[in-house]
């Protein structure tokens, strides 16, 4: 299954991550990519899409699909192997194995959490791929 990051969603107050299915006036339908379940969701609820958020770095912000291929590539493509409950400091030295220079005053434990828990959610949804590679140069200019 390939899938843009732009696709998938966050809902505030939802658990897990959303695909978009379709979109209608004043709402969107996306399913859930733990359970299959389809939903509606309101301009009301603040739905983030992934390929709109970045971590913050010492210099930068890095988008989170990078920060996923770094996670990918330390796992092996698996899903990872610390457990989002961990202690805050083994958080952060995971987080630093991943993007060491990613600001430690600006991301939180909560942050690295999430970020964990997404990727094992794509990774068990067979979404691995994070960032776009472009291929075809020839077809995104016609397009």
């Amino acid at each position: 299954m390939k899938f843009m990051l732009k696709e998938i969603l966050s809902i505030p107050g939802k658990p897990g991550l959303f695909k978009l299915i379709s979109q209608g006036k004043n709402m969107l339908i996306v399913e859930s990519l733990v359970d299959g379940k389809r939903i509606p969701a309101y301009t009301k609820d603040k739905v983030v899409s992934l390929g709109d958020i970045a971590i913050f770095t010492e210099e930068t912000e890095i988008p989170l699909g990078q920060v996923f291929e770094n996670v990918k590539l330390k796992e092996n493509g698996l899903p990872c192997t610390i457990d989002t409950k961990a202690e805050n400091d083994k958080l952060r030295k995971y987080m630093l194995e991943v993007l060491p220079e990613y600001d430690r005053d600006r991301v939180y434990p909560s942050d690295i959490r999430k970020l964990i828990s997404w990727y094992n959610i794509l990774i068990k949804s067979q979404i691995t791929e994070f960032v776009e590679v472009e291929a075809e140069p020839q077809a995104s200019k016609e397009e």
